[in-house]
């Protein structure tokens, strides 16, 4: 932990804009050198100008190698852009606009040119195509989420508005690389006019009622916070209050594409992670001048719950309590819809599920595993460890396919309608009935080597037979929801389990763990992890 962590920047740590933006601009990438090369990770492809990981010339090769992937698959429709606010969300909206137009692409921006949720472009791209269109459409996010304020990121949704799955992004990926590589003469570029415009912010807004018990949570007069932390929710917050006559105030309706007002996260740097205490310092002394106060990443894909009596929840702990009072009072979803969780999101999941009778459906990291669920309504949910997730409308059909922590943060607002009692006291109420978990995830030192084997272990290469103390009674490389292999291993005992997945960006693997028999346990489970990994691996 940074000794500054939680503490307010100082000039010194903020990034120089000019310098940024003339990065983008002037720096080109060599893709023979792999930290300058396009890689599309979970959430699209990241990086800084700075370092030549995300410039004009990589924007440009991307937008083209989409413009013949969609043409390869069929996709002929209009394609919904949008970004967050970090300041290389723009000039990389601009390039995809240039190359988009130049292809006859119909694109579509905010009517407003105002910045873009991702679950806003996510319910766009599925609002229109419910429509029965004769072409379909998808979509392109520009945002690192919640990285610091000097990157830039890129992804593509598919028809189906999720995040685009593998197959997709490798070819993507590929193909914008091989473009570069031969010196992008395979990008067509025009002057962006005549672009065409959609409202995301009023589509989105005025259909949340049919998602959100607003109702409840006017007549409550629950007196809500929220802050944006900087990012694309910002105006939709404002919007939402007004359209709904909600007791909402927007905390902080600043934006600043350096974050000066930001508190700095655990590695001291400046980061829009709503889920760590660090980072939500500034927004966790407003705790009790309201009922609930929420925050969200740049862009509003993922939420953070702060309540009077619990300070800021743990996302692990929300997303128990939400599934629990969603799978109760949403009486027209499918009797058989199951809970989807990450296997790496807490086993107090797993309680929840079996106490209402739900079946579990645990999938390897990353969100995109969700969209098929949600698109036919045979999961009601959908949620990670991180502080996303997403779930069906009132009626049971689907809402977004990508993480939306705006609908996430008004949930809370609707279970204190509801039930009278905050997230964290139901949360409380759970602990009292099957025990308090100790969850932590921590990093362990790995070569790339040992990084590639661990992404390809078996869990029959395990050979422990003991976790803490415990009989291990499963060894996972597999998802038990959908038989995909998760990249790693997660080994599992009564009372405790481990997962341990390979850093796309560190040399360093990372093992989450979680124990119902205490802090110390998991600590020992937590090393142990370390050593049965080790020795799995042959180091």
């Amino acid at each position: 932990m940074n000794a500054r962590a939680g503490q307010p920047a100082k000039e010194s740590d903020l990034v120089d804009l000019t310098a940024l933006h003339a990065a983008y601009y002037e720096l080109v990438p060599d893709v023979s050198i792999a930290e300058q090369k396009v890689v599309f990770g979970t959430s699209g492809h990241r990086g800084s100008s700075l370092d030549s990981a995300f410039n004009e010339t990589h924007i440009a090769a991307i937008t083209q190698a989409i413009v013949e992937y969609r043409a390869g698959q069929g996709i002929t429709g209009p394609l919904f852009i949008g970004g967050d606010t970090h300041a290389l969300s723009r000039p990389a909206q601009t390039t995809a606009l240039e190359v988009l137009v130049a292809n006859g692409i119909d694109a579509l921006v905010d009517e407003f040119d105002d910045f873009v949720p991702t679950p806003a472009l996510s319910h766009a791209i599925i609002k229109y195509n419910a429509s029965g269109p004769a072409a379909q459409a998808d979509g392109i996010v520009v945002t690192p989420s919640h990285n610091p304020p000097r990157d830039g990121g890129f992804k593509y949704n598919p028809p189906h508005g999720g995040p685009a799955d593998s197959d997709a992004t490798n070819w993507i990926a590929n193909r914008a690389n091989e473009i570069i590589a031969e010196g992008s003469h395979a990008v067509k570029r025009a002057e962006p006019s005549g672009v065409g415009t959609y409202d995301y912010r009023g589509n989105y807004v005025n259909d949340l009622e049919n998602i959100i018990d607003v109702e409840a949570i006017k007549k409550a007069g629950v007196h809500i916070g929220a802050d944006p932390l900087g990012g694309a929710s910002v105006h939709y917050w404002s919007a939402i209050a007004e359209r709904y006559g909600l007791d909402l105030t927007v905390v902080n309706p600043g934006v600043d594409p350096q974050w000066g007002f930001m508190t700095l996260d655990w590695d001291g740097k400046i980061r829009m992670d709503p889920s760590s205490a660090s980072v939500m310092a500034s927004v966790l002394v407003h705790r009790d001048d309201y009922d609930v106060v929420t925050g969200n990443d740049a862009d509003a894909d993922r939420h953070g719950i702060v309540t009077p009596d619990g300070g800021l929840m743990n996302p692990n702990h929300y997303l128990a309590v939400a599934i629990q009072y969603l799978y109760s009072h949403r009486p027209q979803w499918d009797a058989d819809a199951a809970i989807g969780k990450t296997l790496v999101s807490s086993s107090m999941i797993d309680l929840v599920a079996e106490s209402i009778g739900r079946r579990l459906w645990e999938v390897p990291v990353g969100f995109k595993w969700f969209v098929p669920g949600l698109v036919d309504g045979s999961v009601a949910f959908g949620g990670e460890e991180s502080a996303g997730a997403s779930f069906l409308r009132k009626d049971g059909t689907v809402w977004t396919t990508d993480k939306d922590g705006i609908q996430l943060a008004l949930l809370a607002s609707e279970i204190i309608a509801v039930t009278g009692k905050s997230p964290s006291q139901l949360y409380t109420e759970l602990t009292e009935k099957y025990g308090s978990p100790a969850y932590e995830r921590v990093d362990a030192v790995a070569s790339k080597a040992q990084k590639a084997a661990l992404g390809k272990l078996n869990g029959s290469a395990i050979e422990a037979t003991e976790l803490a103390g415990e009989t291990i009674i499963a060894k996972l490389s597999e998802a038990p929801g959908n038989g995909a292999a998760i990249g790693g291993v997660k080994v599992v005992t009564e009372h405790a389990w481990f997962a341990a997945r390979p850093s796309g960006t560190e040399d360093v693997y990372k093992i989450y763990a979680e124990s119902f028999l205490g802090a110390e346990h998991l600590k020992r489970v937590q090393a142990e992890a370390k050593t049965i990994v080790d020795a799995a691996l042959g180091g």
